[in-house]
């Protein structure tokens, strides 16, 4: 195992782990081991870390809270990346607003907020990081990263780095050019308003009030599950489909909102899954719909 030696040098022992259970890594708190878990303080060791991976033909991916995957309970044969320790940096300039991948959404809400900037209130109650906000172009209440990203620094699979303008990351619903190039996300740049510190917590607050009031946040889950079908909404679709409330041993979907597949405490990633498809099968066959999940599935089911 050169390539662990190799890794060691680059990264640090103390940043490298193996044999992870990623349950502690997830929203859904379900899922397997991984064979090694990086945690990369800067670009540099990030790069050379994903062509040790690629040269030994070790399987990665990039992990950002986990909030929009489910593990398999068999974990994941490779390594998983982890930007969330080190890539947290956020500054400011003017009404610009620069974050790392590892930055969570409320923290740039909050700092954006403390600077008097508004335009990221949307994202504060999104729970992931700037990174995995980008390659799915994240939104609530009508806004998307779209709206305010002016450019993104990207880890390509050659090793180059290269800055993304707004017009090149093709965002479109859910997804942006991250998930083509199967790239990293390093940084990514917001333009944002001058605002008022206190309405802009305010409205902060109210969102954080109405997330609460309308989703489970007390269950493990990865937010929304599904996609929105065209022209409609998939909670709705979902609850006209029956499925509201419908259970599978710890896992289900839930009774405040219907697209929202959670653990109700000690689900395995099988039983998650299986609630899933489940969905899936039952509103193709009474709607004729395609449900698409948002959520992504690492490793064996």
């Amino acid at each position: 195992m050169s390539f662990y030696s190799d890794l060691c040098a680059v990264l640090g022992a103390d940043n490298i782990r193996t044999d992870e259970s990623l349950k502690n890594h997830t929203t859904f708190q379900t899922g397997g081991n991984c064979d090694y878990f990086l945690m990369p303080e800067n670009a540099e060791a990030l790069r050379t870390s994903v062509r040790i991976l690629q040269e030994n033909q070790i399987p990665y991916f990039v992990l950002g809270r986990g909030s929009n995957i489910l593990v398999s309970d068999k974990g994941f044969r490779g390594a998983v990346i982890s930007l969330k320790q080190h890539f947290r940096n956020i500054e400011i300039y003017g009404t610009h607003m620069i974050c790392g991948a590892g930055v969570m959404m409320h923290e740039a809400a909050k700092a954006a907020a403390r600077a008097g900037l508004s335009g990221f209130e949307f994202a504060s109650g999104i729970p992931g990081t700037i990174g995995g906000g980008l390659r799915m172009n994240a939104g609530a209440y009508g806004p998307e990263f779209k709206d305010i990203v002016t450019e993104a620094v990207l880890l390509l699979k050659d090793g180059n780095v290269r800055t993304f303008p707004n017009e090149e990351l093709k965002f479109t619903y859910r997804s942006s050019i991250v998930k083509e190039l199967e790239a990293v996300v390093l940084s990514v740049s917001f333009l944002l308003e001058p605002g008022d510190p206190e309405g802009i917590f305010k409205k902060i607050t109210e969102l954080g009030v109405r997330r609460k009031d309308r989703q489970p946040l007390e269950y493990g889950s990865a937010g929304s599950t599904f996609k929105r079908p065209p022209g409609k909404y998939a909670g709705a679709v979902i609850e006209q489909a029956g499925l509201k409330g419908y259970r599978y041993k710890n896992a289900g979907v839930s009774e405040k909102h219907a697209n929202f597949v959670i653990n109700y405490g000690g689900a395995t990633s099988e039983e998650i899954y299986h609630v899933i498809r489940h969905v899936q099968e039952v509103v193709k066959e009474k709607d004729g719909l395609d449900l698409e999940p948002e959520v992504l599935f690492i490793g064996e089911f």
